[in-house]
């Protein structure tokens, strides 16, 4: 009887991913763009196939994650600690460059107190379920990260929506909650595929009208904005008007993993009740060690974010002119928005032929007309490579009249 269930279960799970196909016919048609595999660092310049390509696809924003520094650290750290630490912070896997690393992201972030995370996704998981409750509620932007819309989902309060940094729509969620209810609005600092800043300093007026809390996801803005690359918060001059400023490590600080920093009592709270933290293994001591290089490197080299922004304003400029639509895009995220599935696939493999990688988003995770392909500028990107990139986009836009 058992054999009997089992056998049927298994045939229900592979009746259901077999009709998943839309992958294969992607594939069929030779326009196939994901899990491209990298044979080299992922720097300016990376390896596929064995071809040379230019990478404007990375969330490498300080271009770290080659830096010698870095890469010395993390190979530090693993002959001192070992490859991991075989436990969770809870109970046996807390390092003594674990506790060094959270009070040194407090300080760079401005907050009192940090607790850090194996990845950024599990800080979003971590948080948000920990500190909402059953009949608080869940204030997102609709196009707030999924990490974020993941640790609603599980979390018991009642999650609503607003309209992309539409603070109108805002304040009438607001007007609808119970005033007595703890109310968490969640927003990204800087949006991943749009490349647009949260309107903090409205979004900080409506929760001191209303009451509410705010909790900012700077994945995205760690290294770009706010001074020395700390943040939104920063950005804004509004640190102490933010509850809980969240950021991962894979991105600008060159490694992986992700922290929450809030007052002590907040990050005492968490510390001691969320799940993804108490029951993950603790970040790797390499991985941890890389974030402690890289947060030197930052802040004692302001040179790179001048040069970010400098290649960020030059592409923006150039694009506008070019004729593409860059949404609003303020930072170096730049979504070059072409509004059609099929010529999103193309463009994007038409440019890796001619050697240069970047993203494309489509349907379902946009709707079709708003379907793009992501250009990311790395502060190490030269002024050679920038406009070797705009010359290729412009003319391969022109041959599948994008614009």
């Amino acid at each position: 009887m058992k054999n009997n269930i089992k056998s049927s279960y298994f045939n229900i799970l592979r009746d259901k991913t077999a009709k998943y196909n839309e992958p294969d016919k992607i594939k069929e048609s030779g326009l196939y763009p994901f899990f491209r595999p990298i044979a080299s660092e992922q720097d300016t310049e990376v390896y596929i196939d064995g071809k040379k390509v230019l990478m404007f696809g990375s969330n490498s924003y300080m271009g770290l994650t080659s830096h010698p520094k870095v890469k010395e650290a993390a190979i530090k750290a693993v002959e001192k600690y070992g490859t991991g630490c075989a436990g969770s912070r809870y109970l046996n896997g807390t390092l003594d460059i674990h506790v060094e690393l959270e009070n040194k992201l407090a300080e760079y972030v401005g907050k009192d107190a940090a607790i850090i995370y194996s990845t950024g996704f599990q800080s979003n998981l971590g948080a948000i379920p920990t500190v909402v409750g059953r009949n608080d509620y869940i204030i997102l932007d609709e196009l707030d990260h999924a990490s974020i819309i993941e640790g609603s989902r599980l979390a018991f309060g009642k999650t609503v929506k607003y309209r992309h940094n539409d603070m109108e729509a805002l304040e009438n969620v607001l007007k609808r909650c119970e005033s007595d209810r703890l109310k968490l609005i969640v927003v990204d600092g800087i949006f991943s595929m749009e490349g647009d800043i949260a309107n903090l300093p409205e979004i900080v007026a409506l929760a001191e009208k209303y009451n509410a809390n705010i909790m900012v996801d700077d994945a995205h803005s760690l290294g770009v904005i706010g001074k020395d690359g700390s943040g939104a918060s920063s950005h804004f001059g509004l640190t102490d008007s933010v509850d809980i400023i969240m950021g991962t490590f894979s991105k600008s600080l060159a490694s992986l993993g992700g922290f929450l920093a809030s007052d002590e009592r907040t990050i005492n709270y968490i510390k001691h009740q969320s799940r993804s933290l108490i029951f993950s293994a603790s970040m790797t001591p390499a991985s941890t060690a890389a974030v402690l290089a890289a947060l030197e490197i930052i802040q004692s080299e302001p040179e790179r974010i001048e040069h970010l922004w400098d290649m960020t304003h030059y592409c923006l400029n150039s694009f506008k002119e070019l004729g593409f639509d860059t949404g609003h895009s303020e930072t170096p995220i730049i979504p070059l928005i072409i509004r059609n599935n099929d010529k999103t696939f193309k463009f994007t493999v038409r440019l890796l032929e001619e050697g240069l990688f970047v993203n494309p988003v489509v349907s379902p995770a946009v709707s079709e007309d708003m379907t793009l392909v992501r250009f990311s500028l790395m502060a190490t990107h030269t002024q050679e490579q920038v406009d070797f990139a705009i010359d290729k986009i412009a003319a391969i836009a022109q041959e599948l009249e994008i614009i």
